[in-house]
């Protein structure tokens, strides 16, 4: 009679973790890889990273980031250049899309926007330029009895009697002064516009641009990771859209201030109103110096005219210049851009101040862009943190 061993207590924790075992999925068996020799050979151990290599690998660093930013730094006109083309096709690609659907091909549509834009500027040019020069001509005519009018003022008398100021004004405003001044100032401006160049360089760059829109957007979306790309598009397409509102805002402002002086100068009776008129409008569409320059020109046209004409206008455009910049200006771009009066007021500031006449080109789009991606980005993630 054969006996059997005891068997031995049943542990509870056994029988769970065999359950549990049951109802896990049977691990899969790992293939092995056969490893494949590196014809190259393998791999030797890392360098030593002693304080001469990680100075030397800092060196060359910094040694880089210089010639970069000299590279930069010479090339800084260039890129202007092409910061403000692209700056100038986004801004005209709305009124080109609304052709485009009229004509069907992007190209034509762009040859029929630049052709009104040149037929605008040549047609406004050649109505300007008789009237500018006749109105100098006559001021510098007219300067010396202005200066001999002012012997009449009893305060101004009393210094001429001291220091002979009519007298010096009078040969100083003398015509071979003023034509020695004039050429002086007409060798500057041949240097000015000796940047022509530059000009024409982006307006060809604005031409491409236009016509390849949107293969360079597509471009620049599909250099973005494909999970990220649908909602960078929506984000970057709304850009654009208030970048082109700015456009609009900006020739709204213009198009106030051409009205609004050409209102003034009907009443004050100054001539060729709706010449310098124009010329106002579109002086104020260059930021930061563009009404100051349209309202110097309106202004020695009035003292041509007479002292007191004269110095009402300087009157009116001080008052109207800080009516637009405070006012006008941060409201139309609040209303085209979505952006708020202060946003607008100090984008445009610190632009002007970091890069003059094109940062303050392109404040109001950038603080709009600022505003965007800090909203849809940052405080999303923050939401979700």
């Amino acid at each position: 009679m054969s006996t059997q061993a005891p068997r031995p207590p049943e542990n509870p924790a056994e029988h769970a973790e065999e359950s549990d075992g049951d109802l896990a999925a049977p691990a899969e068996p790992v293939a092995e890889t056969p490893a494949v020799p590196n014809p190259y050979g393998e791999p030797g151990r890392p360098f030593t990273r002693n304080p001469f290599t990680f100075g030397l690998l800092a060196g060359l660093g910094l040694t880089v980031a210089y010639l970069l930013f000299l590279g930069l730094q010479a090339a800084g006109g260039v890129l202007i250049s092409i910061l403000v083309a692209g700056f100038l096709a986004i801004g005209i690609n709305p009124i080109v899309v609304r052709v485009q659907r009229l004509v069907k091909r992007r190209g034509l549509a762009v040859a029929i926007v630049a052709f009104g834009m040149a037929v605008v500027f040549c047609g406004g040019l050649a109505l300007l330029l008789p009237a500018v020069i006749e109105q100098v001509t006559a001021f510098i005519n007219a300067l010396p009895g202005y200066i001999e009018g002012l012997k009449g003022n009893r305060w101004i008398n009393d210094l001429n009697n001291e220091y002979q100021l009519i007298e010096r004004l009078k040969s100083a405003a003398s015509a071979e002064n003023i034509t020695s001044a004039a050429g002086g100032l007409f060798s500057v401006l041949g240097q000015v516009f000796g940047t022509a160049f530059n000009a024409i360089m982006v307006v060809i760059l604005t031409l491409y641009f236009l016509v390849s829109f949107d293969k360079l957007k597509a471009g620049a979306y599909a250099l973005l990771p494909a999970s990220r790309r649908p909602r960078a598009q929506v984000l970057g397409d709304e850009i654009l859209v208030k970048v082109g509102n700015y456009t609009i805002g900006a020739l709204g402002i213009g198009a106030i201030a051409g009205v609004t002086s050409l209102i003034f100068m009907i009443i004050a009776g100054i001539p060729y109103a709706y010449a310098l008129a124009l010329i106002v409008a579109v002086f104020d569409l260059i930021p930061q110096i563009g009404a100051t320059l349209g309202a110097v020109i309106v202004s020695l046209v009035g003292f041509s005219q007479s002292i007191a004409v004269g110095i009402a206008c300087v009157i009116f455009f001080v008052l109207y210049q800080q009516v637009e910049n405070w006012l006008i200006y941060p409201r139309m771009m609040s209303r085209s851009v979505k952006v708020s009066d202060l946003g607008a007021i100090l984008g445009l500031l610190i632009g002007a101040a970091l890069f003059g006449i094109v940062g303050a080109l392109v404040a109001v789009p950038a603080v709009a862009a600022i505003q965007l991606l800090v909203r849809e980005v940052h405080i999303r993630r923050q939401d979700l943190a």
